[in-house]
């Protein structure tokens, strides 16, 4: 993995579910981060998963033309993107070309190369803006581990 520098006081990390409910309300996330950025967050890790990862990276791109922000690629290993749909890579792609950084985790996958992404996410922010609707999986682990680390936590 680069060496990046990152200023966990001005980080903010995301993590969701990649089946999305009716109730995720893309104005009240988008809500949640200008409120984070017009509190001096700039950098947004983004573990670029389907579903809610994919949206929080794609408003965090539309608010990039109103803010001076960075939106970091979190890939937890190379063939993340194996199973998408064609179109799933395409815009998976497009969105690691305009991440203004990507860091990949491991290189090459194993069981827990997701978790270490996680683990880098929450290590590294202060803030978790998560979408968190089961009490099990992956969104369910980082955000109890940022609970534990003290990182203040916003479900949307």
């Amino acid at each position: 993995m680069k060496e990046l520098l990152i200023e966990k006081a001005k980080t903010c990390a995301v993590t969701g579910h990649r089946i999305l409910l009716k109730d995720l309300d893309i104005d009240h996330l988008r809500r949640e981060f200008i409120n984070a950025i017009n509190i001096g967050y700039d950098t947004f890790l983004v573990g670029m998963a389907l579903g809610f990862d994919t949206i929080c990276f794609q408003t965090l791109e539309s608010l990039r033309k109103e803010y001076k922000i960075k939106i970091i690629a979190c890939v937890p290993c190379p063939s993340q993107p194996y199973k998408f749909t064609i179109e799933q890579k395409k815009e998976y792609d497009r969105m690691i070309e305009s991440s203004d950084d990507a860091l990949l985790i491991s290189e090459v996958y194993d069981r827990y190369c997701m978790k270490r992404r996680n683990d880098f996410m929450v290590n590294n922010s202060s803030l978790l803006i998560c979408y968190l609707r089961r009490d099990f999986g992956g969104t369910f682990y980082t955000v109890n581990k940022a609970k534990k680390d003290g990182v203040k936590i916003i479900n949307v």
